[in-house]
């Protein structure tokens, strides 16, 4: 039995439990765009210790779980 026959059997059990097949597309965290975002991403929040206005308003705006 070929590999592509037992995945469409496999496919088809799964089908017939009532589950269909779904495809996901997810960032390549090996490419040099991912990286540079990724430190970019980080160097703002390792800055945002600094950024006390935009926390403040956060807070401000926010209740907390156990107002609610």
């Amino acid at each position: 039995m070929s590999v592509s026959d037992r995945v469409g059997q496999y496919r088809e059990r799964m089908r017939a439990r009532g589950y269909r097949a779904v495809q996901v597309w997810v960032p390549d965290v090996r490419s040099e765009q991912f990286a540079r975002e990724a430190r970019r991403q980080a160097a703002l929040v390792a800055d945002s210790d600094r950024r006390y206005d935009e926390q403040d308003f956060i807070e401000a705006v926010s209740v907390d779980w156990d107002e609610e």
